[in-house]
């Protein structure tokens, strides 16, 4: 298995630390508003990562935390006029609400900021008793850039330049401008946490260095997250963690792509910013998955309506294959598996992977126009593989027919009309059962006739 790996820049072959065993840490969200379309990217990008490996036979332990106090929380919390575990725990449930419906596993662990005060004080301890950082004289204890040799090595970044291109002016009780905040001291009626450096609470760097090693240990085998956190974010935990530990923070670095609206990056100043739940409001879940699954994970997306359009096409045209066939475990004398699992060996090609399926879709076609009893096993095997995407989960019919609020007329409406068509066609009343499927055509119910019957899929 080769995986890219973000410090080293190259894809390296994947050795986990522990056989068999995977620990895995993913910065998770800042839980001050709904999540949007970026943060599914990283959600559906890992989930399917954490699928593929569970169904290559690893046991994974898959930590994602949640930041749940942050300067952003607080005005937030002020602004809506309620108290921040009002305001975070109203989000964090609709953060699980919107990943639940995209087909998101949830983490083994989700530590919260809150509930990690102790492992984060304790690590700066360490680190001011090493001399890596210091209590400033506004309170606040920071974290000397300068005192940690490798700083800068996750992004090839050369010190004096960010140096250079530092502000001075805001940030004079700093020995250094790159020096980076590790604990904030209080500010009146904010919330706070006792410290031996006084009232205050953690940065936000420092709370994933201690949530992941308190979870998965000093040294662990991957860590993944967004396009935006390589820096500071993640080049501040890998200065904060070796330093603190001595030893080497983590093996596999990971990065999901940018997601870009209309070619534009999304911006609330823009108008192009879409939460979750206001996509999930017009768009079918699976549809958005498909969309986001069709990309490899580290390439740039573009959300778009004609993206969306092609999702539901390719979508279809697997439920179309899936239709009509009951999927029945068995023999099944193809390739489409090894050919699946070599793509997703390659750091993880979804896009190579799912063409792997539309070539199983094609032979289950073919199976199907055959009568040939393979049908059923082709179809356990599209699911299967379709599965460990996290796709493929609805029954064929429900998708085709687009959902009860998507359709012009009833269900019981259009199966009154097929009824009536159909003892039309009985009767030799050709015209007016080809009267009946054009009125239906022309709401975009299409009729499809077979031995078995009529069904129909909405046309979109």
């Amino acid at each position: 298995m080769q995986i890219y790996n973000t410090l080293t820049r190259t894809k390296e072959t994947f050795v986990p630390l522990e056989p068999g065993k995977i620990r895995m840490y993913v910065c998770g969200i800042t839980v001050y508003d709904y999540c949007h379309i970026g943060h599914a990217r990283v959600m559906v990008a890992f989930d399917v990562i954490t699928r593929y490996l569970r169904s290559r036979g690893f046991e994974v332990t898959y930590v994602r935390n949640i930041t749940d106090i942050d300067d952003k929380i607080l005005k937030r919390a002020e602004d809506n006029g309620e108290s921040i575990a009002a305001l975070t725990e109203r989000m964090i449930a609709a953060m699980h609400e919107d990943e639940g419906r995209l087909g998101v596993l949830r983490p083994d662990l989700e530590p919260r900021a809150t509930g990690h005060v102790d492992a984060i004080t304790a690590m700066i301890a360490t680190l001011i008793d090493k001399g890596y950082a210091y209590r400033a004289d506004n309170g606040d204890v920071y974290y000397r850039v300068r005192r940690f040799a490798d700083y800068g090595k996750l992004n090839n970044r050369d010190l004096d330049e960010m140096r250079a291109g530092a502000r001075v002016d805001v940030e004079a009780h700093k020995e250094d401008p790159l020096d980076f905040v590790l604990w904030k001291a209080a500010k009146p009626n904010e919330a706070s946490w006792p410290s031996p450096w006084g009232e205050g609470r953690p940065g936000w760097h420092i709370e994933c260095s201690a949530m992941s090693t308190r979870c998965l240990g000093e040294t662990f085998d991957i860590h993944g997250g967004g396009p935006d956190l390589t820096f500071p974010h993640h080049e501040n935990e890998i200065a904060q963690s070796e330093a603190a530990t001595g030893k080497h923070y983590v093996n596999t670095w990971m990065h999901a792509g940018a997601v870009r609206v209309d070619q534009q990056k999304m911006s609330k100043s823009l108008g192009n910013f879409f939460t979750i739940r206001d996509v999930l409001a017009v768009h079918d879940p699976e549809v958005v998955r498909y969309l986001l699954v069709a990309s490899h994970y580290r390439s740039p997306i573009n959300y778009a309506p004609d993206a969306l359009d092609d999702a539901r096409r390719s979508l279809e045209r697997f439920y179309n294959a899936l239709a009509g066939v009951e999927a029945i475990e068995g023999e099944v004398d193809t390739d489409h598996a090894a050919r699946f699992t070599a793509a997703m060996d390659d750091d993880f090609n979804t896009p190579e992977a799912l063409a792997v399926l539309f070539d199983l879709a094609r032979e289950l076609n073919r199976a199907k126009a055959d009568g040939d009893e393979r049908a059923a096993a082709l179809a356990f095997e599209l699911k299967r593989l379709g599965g460990i995407l996290g796709l493929f989960g609805q029954q064929p019919e429900a998708f085709l027919q687009g959902g009860e609020s998507a359709l012009p007329l009833p269900e019981a409406e259009i199966a009154a009309r097929i009824a009536a068509r159909a003892e039309a066609k009985k009767a030799r009343n050709f015209a007016e059962a080809d009267r009946i499927r054009d009125e239906l055509a022309a709401l975009g119910i299409v009729l499809k006739d077979s031995r078995e019957g009529t069904t129909w899929v909405l046309d979109r």
